[in-house]
């Protein structure tokens, strides 16, 4: 029995009625109540309440099994800031794609000096575990100084036009707000955005690249891949 299989216990509801719940959060811009009733619409009677708490307690999990299955990152990485609001103040979210627009990381912080973007790099770099060969961002000078201390020797390309990727990959994250009225903690947007950042992404296709018979065998498998990961697969093996 795995990590997944084993934290299913004590459970009331199915493990298919709680890994569905999960996805239908962090898949789509859904708030808690929606989803609760789209569970209602299918026969499921669960509370808002309980959908939040699985959420919080399967998403990251989830989405740390998915980002354990990516591919390795390519080794041009797009760095990006923008703001959120958290309880009403402006933070910032920085967020990491690589060329193939894979999200690598995400960080909360309430600055976007050099403090703050030498914290990120050396976030990124641990939790990667490899060094790019060129990091592209926009003028902000706070990238410039951070990355001659952090990765002095990596190529640096600033400008607005080239960072068109890191830009374009916050659009779900504005979607995922508004869904959710805000943010209340930065503990909280970390979490939940962490978790939406590794979900999420799994099901987003570049479909525009894609003929439809080739999306419809893309998608099969990652429903696949997402069964694997959250248990569901194994149970429909031992039935």
């Amino acid at each position: 029995m795995g990590a997944v299989s084993r934290s299913y216990k004590g459970h009331r509801y199915p493990v298919e009625v709680i890994s569905h719940c999960v996805w239908l959060y962090f898949r789509f811009p859904l708030s808690l109540r929606e989803v609760e009733e789209l569970m209602l619409e299918r026969g499921s009677v669960v509370s808002y309440e309980t959908i939040r708490h699985w959420c919080g307690k399967f998403g990251q999990t989830y989405a740390n099994a998915l980002r354990r299955r990516q591919p390795r990152s390519g080794d041009k990485w797009h760095l990006d800031e923008f703001f959120i609001k958290i309880n009403g103040v402006q933070r910032y979210l920085w967020r990491t794609v690589d060329q193939d627009g894979n999200v690598l990381e995400i960080l909360v912080q309430n600055r976007r000096d050099k403090a703050a973007a030498r914290r990120f790099f050396r976030r990124l770099m641990k939790q990667s575990r490899t060094v790019p060969r060129v990091v592209v961002t926009d003028k902000l000078r706070s990238y410039g100084a951070a990355r001659r201390e952090v990765m002095p020797c990596v190529e640096h390309r600033e400008s607005k036009y080239l960072n068109n990727r890191a830009e374009n990959s916050h659009q779900p994250t504005r979607q995922r707000e508004r869904a959710m009225k805000g943010f209340r903690s930065m503990g909280g947007a970390q979490r939940s955005l962490s978790a939406f950042s590794g979900i999420s992404p799994h099901f987003r296709p570049r479909r525009h690249l894609m003929p439809a018979h080739d999306y419809r065998a893309e998608m099969t498998v990652r429903f696949a891949i997402w069964e694997q990961i959250t248990g569901v697969a194994g149970l429909a093996t031992a039935a």
